[in-house]
C-alpha cells in the first residue's frame, strides 16, 4: 500500500490520517459539499469532492467512492467506522477494482455483519443467547407475533447497523409495529439497508465487549475488554477499559467466546464482539462488529497498541504484531464529545463551534472532527470529539476526567460535557458503587440535568457548483450560494429560522433539531392533546419524536421529506 483513501468524515477520518503519516503512507481524503473545509480535508495529503449534500449520495456512495479512490491513484480504502464501513457490497467492490481494503473480508462482513447469520455462529460455537429470530422479519406484523410468544420487552435492531441507529426498544404490545417501522427507517437512512430482527430485550444490563484482531487464517488474538453500558437511546456515549468489576470467570467467558466467534469465519482485521452481562451475572452474546470502534482509544491507552497500525499490519499480509492478550496497564475512560443537549433530551445541536479550549496534561488524549471555527453539520452524526484519560486506576482516571473537563470550553453548540461532568460526582458510578447499565442515564441522570443555552438558529451552506475555463481548460467549482447571492447583490433572509422575521408564534410548533421531517404522526387538521406525538424528525441519522405543546387543532406547515432549520415552525395548534 502506497495511497490510502479514508472513505468516511469527522473525527475517524482525521485518526485515520495521523496513522497514516506516522506509518508512511499518503493520505485522501473525500468530502460532501458540507465538508469542503472540514478538518478531515485539511489533514489530509489530498482530498477529493463527493458531489451531494446527503450521506445517499456522499459517503454511502459506493459509485462515488471508487470514483474518488481511481481520480486520486489510491491504492487501499479504509472505511473507518459507520458509512459502509461494515458493507461487504462496498469490500467486495474495492477488492473487485483491484485495491486494498482495509478491514474483514466481504464474506467475513456477511457473516458476522448480519446480526441474524451472526447469532446462529454464535450458537455454533456455544456463546449464550437471548431468544430471537434467525432471520429478518418480513413485516411489522411478524415482529408483533414475535412479542407474543416470547414475552415483553423486544428490541427490534438492523441487521446490517451499529452505533446504536436502528434499534428500537418496545415495552408494551402496540409500541411493537412502530418500533419495526422507525428501526427499519433510521437502518435505511444510516446504512442504506433496512433488514430488521428482533429479539428478548433484558432490562438493565451491562454492555461488554471484546477486541480482536485476526490474520485471516484462523488465529484470532483479544486484544482486551471494555465497558459501555452508559448510553443513550442505545447509543454509548462513555466507555472505558478494562470492564471494571469482572469475575476472573466472567472475563474468560467473554474473550472466549469472542475469540471462538470470529475464528469460526477466519476473521481479518479489527472488530469487536459485544455481550450482555445482566444483574444476575447472565452473558449474552449481542452483535459483532466487523470494524474499528469508536471506543477504540481506550484499548489502545491500556495496552499500548495502536489498532489503525495494527489493522494496517493486517493488510498488508502480516498478522497481528503480538500473539496473546496484553496484560492491561491502568484504566482509561473515553468520553464521546456529541453536541447535543443532555438537558433537552439529547438533541442535537448542529451550528458553528464558536470558541473550542482543549484540555491538555499527563494522560489527555484529544481526538477531534472540528477545530474552532468548524461546524457541526445537521446532515451527518453528532459527534465531534472524544476526551480520552488514562492512569494507574479508575479512580485515579475519573479525577484526571474531571480535571480534563474543568480545562474544557466549547462555544457555539450544546455538547454531553455537563453531562459528563455530574455524572462523575454520580454514586452508581463510583468504582465501590459501580451499578450503571445501558439505560441508566435516561432513567436515572437525564431528568436532573438542566437544558443549556442554544445557539441562533442556522441553516444549510448548500454549494452551487459553477463550470468555469481557467487556462483554457474547463473547471468546476463549488461555491457557497451565500456567495454566489452577494456577488449578485440580492439579500439573505434575516431574523426567524422561517425566515418570517416576525415575533414568536404561541400556536407554533418549532423543529427541535435540524434535520428532515420524516413523517406526521397526526392528520391535517385532527385535533391533540398536549404532550401528543405529532410528528418525527430525522436528525443526525437519529430519529426525534415532535409533540405538540398544547391542545387544539393541528395544521401542518411542512410536508413529509422536507428539510427543517432549528426552531422552523412545522405546523401549528390552534386553540
Amino acid at each position: 500500500m502506497q495511497k490510502i483513501l479514508i472513505a468516511n468524515r469527522g473525527e475517524i477520518a482525521v485518526r485515520i490520517i495521523r496513522a497514516c503519516a506516522e506509518a508512511g503512507y499518503r493520505s485522501v481524503a473525500v468530502y460532501a459539499d458540507q465538508d469542503v473545509d472540514a478538518m478531515h480535508v485539511r489533514h489530509a495529503d489530498e482530498a477529493i469532492a463527493l458531489p451531494g449534500t446527503t450521506a445517499a449520495q456522499t459517503y454511502l456512495s459506493i459509485e462515488a467512492l471508487l470514483a474518488a479512490a481511481r481520480s486520486s491513484g489510491a491504492d487501499a480504502v479504509h472505511p473507518g467506522y459507520g458509512f459502509l464501513s461494515e458493507s461487504a457490497a462496498f469490500a467486495r467492490a474495492v477488492e473487485g477494482a483491484g485495491l486494498t481494503w482495509i478491514g474483514p473480508t466481504p464474506e467475513s462482513i456477511e457473516a458476522l455483519g448480519d446480526k441474524v447469520t451472526a447469532r446462529r455462529i454464535a450458537q455454533r460455537t456455544g456463546a449464550p443467547l437471548a431468544p430471537g429470530t434467525d432471520r429478518p422479519l418480513a413485516d411489522a406484523a411478524e415482529a408483533v407475533a414475535f412479542a407474543r410468544e416470547h414475552g415483553l420487552p423486544v428490541v427490534v435492531k438492523a441487521a446490517f447497523g451499529g452505533g446504536g441507529r436502528g434499534l428500537k426498544v418496545a415495552r408494551t404490545i402496540d409500541e411493537v409495529a412502530d418500533a419495526f417501522g422507525s428501526a427499519t427507517r433510521e437502518a435505511v437512512a444510516a446504512f442504506g439497508r433496512g433488514e430488521c430482527f428482533i429479539e428478548r430485550y433484558l432490562e438493565h444490563p451491562r454492555h461488554v465487549e471484546a477486541q480482536v484482531l485476526g490474520d485471516g487464517r484462523g488465529t484470532v488474538v483479544v486484544v482486551g475488554d471494555r465497558d459501555c453500558s452508559l448510553q443513550r437511546r442505545s447509543q454509548k456515549l462513555v466507555e472505558e477499559a478494562p470492564a471494571p468489576g469482572l469475575s476472573t470467570e466472567q472475563r474468560a467467558r467473554i474473550h472466549a467466546a469472542a475469540r471462538d466467534i470470529c475464528a469460526a469465519v477466519d476473521y481479518r482485521g479489527a472488530g469487536t464482539v459485544e455481550f450482555l452481562l445482566g444483574a444476575d451475572g447472565t452473558i449474552s452474546f449481542l452483535e459483532v462488529n466487523t470494524r474499528l470502534q469508536v471506543e477504540h482509544p481506550v484499548t489502545e491507552a491500556v495496552t499500548g497498541v495502536d489498532l489503525v497500525r495494527e489493522q494496517f499490519r493486517i493488510a498488508e499480509g502480516a498478522g497481528p504484531s503480538f500473539d496473546a492478550t496484553p496484560q492491561p496497564a491502568g484504566h482509561a475512560i473515553e468520553l464521546r464529545l456529541n453536541a447535543e443537549d443532555p438537558g433537552r433530551g439529547f438533541l442535537p445541536s448542529a451550528g458553528r463551534i464558536e470558541s473550542l479550549r482543549i484540555p491538555g496534561g499527563p494522560g489527555v488524549r484529544w481526538d477531534a472532527g472540528v477545530e474552532a471555527g468548524d461546524r457541526v453539520e445537521a446532515a451527518f452524526d453528532s459527534l465531534a470529539a472524544k476526551l480520552i484519560v488514562h492512569a494507574a486506576d479508575r479512580d485515579a482516571a475519573i479525577v484526571r476526567m474531571r480535571r480534563a473537563l474543568a480545562e474544557l470550553e466549547v462555544t457555539g453548540v450544546a455538547t454531553v460535557a455537563p453531562f459528563a461532568a455530574a455524572l462523575l460526582d454520580e454514586p452508581d458510578f463510583s468504582t465501590a458503587g459501580f451499578a450503571v447499565s445501558t439505560q441508566w442515564i435516561e432513567a436515572e441522570l437525564m431528568p436532573r440535568l438542566e437544558p443549556q443555552g442554544r445557539a441562533a438558529a442556522a441553516g444549510e451552506r448548500p454549494l452551487r457548483r459553477v463550470p468555469i475555463e481557467v487556462d483554457g481548460r474547463r473547471v468546476v467549482l463549488g461555491l457557497p450560494e451565500a456567495l454566489l447571492a452577494a456577488a449578485a447583490g440580492t439579500v439573505q433572509p434575516q431574523g426567524r429560522a422561517d425566515g418570517s422575521g416576525s415575533e414568536p408564534d404561541a400556536a407554533a410548533i418549532p423543529a427541535p433539531v435540524p434535520g428532515t421531517l420524516v413523517r406526521w404522526l397526526v392528520e391535517d387538521g385532527a385535533r391533540v392533546e398536549a404532550g401528543e406525538e405529532i410528528a418525527v424528525l430525522d436528525a443526525m441519522k437519529m430519529e426525534t419524536k415532535v409533540a405538540a405543546h398544547r391542545a387544539g387543532v393541528l395544521q401542518q406547515l411542512v410536508a413529509e421529506g422536507s428539510g427543517v432549520v432549528v426552531e422552523q415552525a412545522i405546523g401549528r395548534v390552534d386553540e
